[in-house]
């Protein structure tokens, strides 16, 4: 007797292949049998009319810290997803030394949005290196979850704070080279960093990795290529805006001097800049030519993001905006209600050198969400140029001062200037492109801001009865097969006969997500935004349910995937 029979559903199997009839048979947590399945299993699914499909893998992810508070990794389980990759973004919770602790707390909620009542009391730190991280979360997980390694935890471990900002002599080099071995050594999937302008940490000041030069970045590599089944991960100012010579040589070499493909986020797609995208992909292009492989991750749906003048968003980023925005908040408060710092505020946001920023200067798009003061009664879900039209108010001057009134609390939800037709055509054109590839949620970071782990669903539900752009088994091949060659996952990414019975059962019909609402169940009663799925009606992880009729059933038969034992080497000469 099989422990898992799927009966009758439409099987599509991660390859790109037309769906076809069939069964699937499970036993000790592999996939046994596809087609014609004559055993009985111990639980069987009538899966008439529902889509079988392999598990979701999302490439992007900074579950570091919510796994050990929720082992299930929600939302992101009830949208199909079955693995993870984190310790992206040159950021992670190990190696880390005790006097640490609080320093790598308080840049996690800086620079990813974690709450730090949840980080100080929702994860136990334990440990010290990035094995015993590793071992604190082996055999309770909900889904199968790799970490990579990150930049700013090796730096803060060897150099302190004394010398965060500073170039590594040739020593601190060579002892982070040896923590980054011993880290992978352990299993870390790989290297990640970041260099952007907009990451500090949590006393204001630049991150530690944002001082490495090129030496320092290369010698990681070199010594990423010593260890099997790694990868890289890279975050640039480029990333943002669009790459220099400088930015994309630097990537080339690194994917060329590890030997593996090197992937960053977020590609973002917009039919007004074209050439934007072009000069983006240039990396993955010059890459190709060198012997490496560079890979942009891009959303396939848009994930609203909402912003508040209070806590730190995308709204601080902007340049010229961080003298008004760094102020405490009651001197903040008085300047925003100055005419002349509105003024100046709104021409910095609107000007060139705003770069990608200025997006966000669309105030007249800008939709009131939760409101506070008794004056700004009725203003809630209510689009600011419309308010601004009644009040006979400039769009900004309309937004600020609700803002004020408020107390600064207003949350805001900008309405995406992407959305259009042309841009969403010019997505599907990059999703075929051997340099992109779909991920990017950033799920388990901006818990209060965006919630961008329902992306699977709402793709589907999008391919299946919305803008249908692509076919559903193309859909499919982008999230599950695509991902794991990315990686080397060994085993996962199709429903094939010897593969991880790593599946997701949906319906057709209904498959999709409902919008994202504010809930405080996070430790310290930290608040984050969730999204549920729709026709959703199993999940399962190596064999097991861990999502029944889109609800978690608290199963954690996930695998802590380490490099070597988990994924093989992906060289960038075959990676194509």
């Amino acid at each position: 007797m099989l422990d898992y029979v799927i009966r009758n559903g439409l099987v599509v199997d991660g390859t790109g292949s037309p769906p076809r009839r069939g069964s699937v048979g499970v036993a000790g947590g592999r996939i046994v049998a596809v087609g014609d399945v004559e055993e009985t299993g111990a639980v069987e699914l009538d899966a008439d009319g529902l889509v079988v499909a392999p598990g979701i893998i999302d490439p992007h992810t900074h579950y570091d810290a919510q796994l050990f508070w929720d082992p299930s990794a929600s939302p992101s389980n009830v949208h199909g997803v079955t693995t993870v990759v984190g310790g992206n973004c040159g950021f992670t919770l190990a190696p880390v030394k005790a006097e640490d602790h609080d320093y790598l707390r308080r840049m996690m909620a800086k620079v990813e949005g974690m709450p730090l009542a949840a980080l100080e009391s929702g994860v136990p730190w334990d440990w010290e290196s990035f094995g015993e991280f590793l071992g604190r979360l082996e055999g309770s997980l909900g889904v199968n979850a790799g970490f990579l390694v990150g930049h700013c935890a090796l730096r803060r471990y060897v150099l302190g704070a004394e010398r965060a900002g500073e170039v590594a002599t040739e020593a601190e080099v060579a002892a982070m080279t040896a923590l980054l071995a011993a880290s992978l050594e352990a299993g870390g999937l790989g290297f990640s960093s970041s260099q952007s302008r907009t990451h500090s940490d949590g006393d204001g000041n630049p991150i530690t990795s944002r001082s490495a030069d090129r030496a320092e970045l290369l010698a990681f590599c070199t010594e990423v290529r010593r260890h099997p089944g790694t990868t890289l991960e890279y975050i640039t100012n480029g990333c943002l805006d669009t790459f220099s010579d400088d930015e994309i040589d630097l990537m080339v070499a690194m994917s060329a001097t590890a030997s593996r493909p090197l992937n960053w986020n977020v590609l973002t797609v917009d039919s007004r800049t074209p050439d934007k995208t072009a000069r983006q992909l240039e990396a993955s292009r010059r890459a190709a030519g060198a012997g490496g492989r560079i890979v942009a991750l891009t959303m396939p749906t848009l994930v609203p993001m909402n912003m508040s003048f209070r806590t730190h968003c995308a709204l601080f980023l902007i340049p010229g905006w961080g003298d008004v925005m760094g102020l405490p908040e009651p001197e903040r408060l008085a300047a925003l209600a100055k005419p002349e710092v509105r003024a100046e505020l709104d021409a910095r946001a609107r000007s060139e050198q705003a770069g990608v920023f200025r997006r966000l200067s669309g105030w007249a798009n800008y939709v009131i969400g939760d409101t506070y003061a008794p004056e700004n009664a009725g203003l809630g879900w209510r689009d600011v140029g419309s308010i601004a039209a009644e009040q006979g108010k400039a769009p900004f001057d309309a937004l600020l001062d609700v803002v004020v009134a408020d107390g600064l609390r207003t949350v805001l939800w900008p309405k995406p200037s992407d959305g259009d037709d042309a841009s969403w055509q010019a997505r599907a054109a990059i999703w075929d492109d051997p340099g992109v590839m779909l991920g990017g949620s950033d799920a388990g970071a901006h818990l209060d801001r965006m919630c961008g782990a329902n992306y699977p669903t709402a793709f589907l539900g999008d391919c299946l009865r919305g803008r249908q752009l692509v076919t559903l088994e193309r859909a499919v091949q982008l999230m599950t097969e695509a991902p794991a060659g990315l990686f080397g996952l060994r085993d996962r990414g199709r429903v094939a006969t010897g593969m991880h019975a790593d599946l997701m059962v949906f319906d057709p019909e209904a498959v999709g997500s409902e919008p994202a609402t504010l809930v405080h169940d996070l430790p310290g009663e930290s608040p984050r935004l969730v999204a549920a799925s729709t026709g959703v009606v199993r999940v399962l992880v190596n064999g097991v349910e861990t999502v029944s009729d889109g609800a978690s059933t608290g199963e954690v038969p996930g695998t802590l995937l380490r490099s070597g034992r988990d994924t093989d080497t992906v060289e960038t000469s075959k990676a194509h």
